[in-house]
């Protein structure tokens, strides 16, 4: 038999005899605790309590040192002077208070403190991180001197080196790799230069067009593609611009083709550089020929 106690302000419970069988599904918006209690009267039996949080509000079962916590976070406390004092590892109060605002704007503050308390800290961490990446570019670099023995006999190789020695972005501060003309073979040969010696895949490639206000877009996008290879989806949003000459006008706009990758810019411009000494070494040995 099992007995019922009705439920009030949204708790209730209920006694069964041990091996009585019972719904155990638990009804929507409840906590169900259960235990086993032994007593003279009633060696076997299990009382399951039931809480109605559609009643008595959300009820949070947490260990005992979680309200000392939660009191120390509203106070301002970071999680390494909380986890100091009562123990509790950093990764449990970052579950704790993850979703909670007040905590997340404790952490922004704090975060802000250190920052202008320790300029020096600062500063080291900026200077680490500078290092770290300038000897990323140093072996960047590197990797380019072995490419170079392999790939300055290839034709397509010295065509795209050249054309982005003359007509293309050259910042070291830049990560682009960026060429702009408004010849159709320029920007084929280019490209191919990209996809075919340089392995780039034709995803990590776009470009976009300069055009004047007369010129469609549509139209325009289409004979660069059918002219250079480049896919229509690659083609970015146009710039359109008012030319300085009523006359003097590009009738297809002018193309730019670009790669964003620090790795390939870095690349490029030792190649230019290795490059230029061959060339400087080959016109020297010209010269004491004649």
């Amino acid at each position: 038999m099992v007995e019922r106690i009705p439920e009030e302000d949204g708790v209730g419970c209920s006694i069964h005899p041990r091996g009585t069988r019972y719904n155990t599904k638990r009804p929507k918006g409840r906590f169900v605790l259960s235990t086993a209690l032994t007593t003279k009267t009633e060696p076997r039996v299990m009382i399951k309590l039931y809480i109605d949080t559609r009643v008595c509000g959300n009820i949070h079962f947490m260990r005992k040192d979680r309200q000392k916590a939660t009191e120390l976070r509203r106070a301002g406390t970071s999680y390494k002077k909380i986890y100091k004092e009562l123990g509790i590892p950093t990764s449990t109060l970052a579950g704790w208070f993850k979703n909670e605002p007040w905590s997340q704007e404790i952490k922004n503050r704090l975060s802000k403190e250190v920052s202008l308390s320790n300029p020096k800290q600062l500063e080291l961490m900026s200077r680490a991180n500078r290092e770290r990446w300038r000897i990323k570019h140093e072996e960047y670099r590197e990797a380019a001197i072995k490419e170079f023995a392999e790939l300055k006999n290839d034709p397509l190789f010295l065509a795209g080196l050249m054309l982005y020695w003359g007509e293309g972005e050259k910042q070291k501060k830049s990560s682009q790799v960026r060429l702009g003309n408004s010849e159709p073979e320029m920007i084929k040969i280019f490209y191919l230069f990209l996809k075919n010696v340089l392995n780039i895949e034709s995803d990590k490639i776009f470009a976009w067009l300069l055009l004047y206000p007369d010129l469609v877009d549509s139209v325009q996008k289409n004979f660069w593609s059918k002219t250079t290879g480049i896919p229509q989806e690659r083609f970015k949003k146009s710039i359109y611009i008012k030319g300085r000459h009523p006359t003097k006008r590009l009738s297809y706009g002018v193309c730019t083709v670009v790669v964003s990758s620090r790795a390939l810019k870095e690349r490029v411009l030792k190649w230019i550089e290795l490059y230029q000494d061959h060339l400087r070494s080959h016109a020297f040995s010209l010269e004491k020929k004649v």
